[in-house]
């Protein structure tokens, strides 16, 4: 599987995606419109280790909905992401068993 889940309204992914050498034999999935579903989030976690690995504390929403204040569980974080696609850090480049978050390099 080569895939790189990004939003196309943000800059950085767009400024990564773009300093990426070829993205050809990528699928490029856009998380607004095509929202990261549950068995490659659990492939996901197992390469990084947590749900907070792929957790944006940078979403607008995190702070607007008091989470900054909150003490998150692992399944918390999980289920913010699968709930919404701002959740999900990116971008997230999976290139067989190989996983980068929030940088393609």
């Amino acid at each position: 599987m080569k895939r790189i889940y990004y939003l196309s309204s943000c800059d950085t992914c767009r400024r990564m995606m773009k300093e990426f050498n070829s993205l050809d034999e990528f699928e490029l999935i856009d998380i607004k419109s095509t929202h990261i579903d549950t068995e490659t989030l659990e492939f996901l976690k197992e390469k990084v280790g947590s749900y907070e690995a792929l957790f944006s504390k940078r979403a607008i929403k995190y702070k607007t909905l008091g989470l900054k204040d909150k003490h998150l569980s692992d399944q918390e974080f999980r289920q913010l992401i699968l709930d919404e696609y701002t959740f999900l850090k990116r971008p997230v480049l999976i290139d067989g068993e190989v996983v980068l978050v929030g940088k393609l390099n």
